[in-house]
């Protein structure tokens, strides 16, 4: 018998497929000494959930994603003096442990943010991930100083601004003083302008001669929110010397980055999971995270739920997954309203 349930699946399959998804019954969670056990409100869906699922073999026990929740705290571990139950909180989790579509999530503290009161579950659940993502790149991968104004003066470079990240980058880019050009369809340019882009480009035209006319022979930083290969030798070109590339998408073919050595800029990978994976600078995640939700809370930036759905259910869920793996949403698929009781 058990009193804990989600959402997952046996094996990798497409998301046509009925058992892409499917409810399961779970183990009741148990904190382990760092841990607390969260009661899921809220979810939200990223692009890594539909690369991974199609990699995973068939199993006799459940995969469970989920990068993003906001929920309410049951119980805490031994060594936890910063969270009590009932606080609410939201987190982003690691994919080394069973994620967020369940009902009751164990989840490293370390990793977990106190939630505002203001904002709903749904625009704290479309956060974590996307918000870790950006600031880890920008401020801890590519060197920008994370206050307000204090990068006045430099230019930021963001290929594929629309997205998920690229639209909170470019928010937090402005707050600290950047200018910022981002690239996107001309159809997502009054997206752009709503984020604080200052520049936006077509991504069709010709990236260099596009920054070049628009005013800017250099920028201090580019970040390749898309994939790397296409673009490193044009953001080799436009860095400044003692500048940055940053890039988040594994490359799958060798990179040139021969003209990054004579201006001695760097090139900056950028994994959100890694803190997690390698249980390395773990507190800094929940650090980044408050530091996000104040921002969130004083209007400094959005939260962007373009997809709204409740309650937690696989219906649901698919619906979410399925509008992700189209690959041209601006903002997040958010699942929210908890989980109904298990059938």
């Amino acid at each position: 018998m058990t009193n804990n349930y989600g959402i997952g699946f046996y094996a990798g399959l497409p998301l046509s497929d009925p058992d892409a998804l499917q409810q399961v019954s779970l183990p009741t969670p148990t904190p382990g000494l760092q841990d607390l056990i969260v009661e899921v409100h809220a979810v939200s869906v990223n692009p890594i959930d539909t690369k991974l699922r199609p990699t995973v073999s068939e199993s006799d026990t459940p995969t469970i994603q989920g990068y993003d929740a906001t929920g309410v705290v049951t119980a805490v571990g031994g060594q936890v003096t910063n969270f009590q139950p009932g606080d609410r909180v939201l987190y982003a989790g690691t994919t080394t442990r069973p994620g967020a579509n369940q009902h009751l999530q164990a989840v490293d503290s370390r990793i977990v943010a106190p939630a505002p009161a203001g904002p709903t579950d749904a625009e704290l659940a479309a956060l974590p991930l996307v918000g870790l993502t950006a600031w880890e790149l920008l401020f801890e991968r590519m060197g920008f100083t994370p206050a307000a104004g204090a990068n006045a003066g430099q230019t930021l470079l963001i290929i594929n601004g629309a997205g998920g990240v690229g639209s909170i980058m470019s928010q937090l880019a402005h707050w600290s003083g950047l200018t910022v050009i981002a690239t996107a369809s001309p159809s997502h340019f009054e997206w752009l302008a709503q984020h604080h882009v200052d520049v936006p480009i077509d991504y069709h035209d010709n990236l260099i001669a596009s920054v070049q006319q628009a005013g800017y022979s250099q920028v201090n930083g580019v970040a390749i929110l898309h994939q790397t290969e296409p673009y490193i030798v044009a953001a080799s070109k436009l860095v400044a010397p003692l500048g940055h590339v940053g890039a988040l998408v594994t490359p799958t073919a060798p990179l040139d980055v021969t003209l990054l050595k004579p201006k001695a800029a760097s090139l900056d990978f950028e994994y959100m999971f890694t803190k997690t994976d390698h249980q390395v600078a773990l507190t800094t995640q929940g650090a980044i995270l408050s530091r996000l939700v104040a921002l969130l809370a004083a209007g400094n930036i959005t939260s962007d739920v373009a997809l709204s759905l409740s309650p937690i259910t696989v219906d649901n869920l698919r619906q979410a997954t399925a509008a992700v793996e189209t690959g041209h949403m601006a903002g997040k698929a958010v699942v929210s309203g908890g989980f109904p009781p298990e059938n």
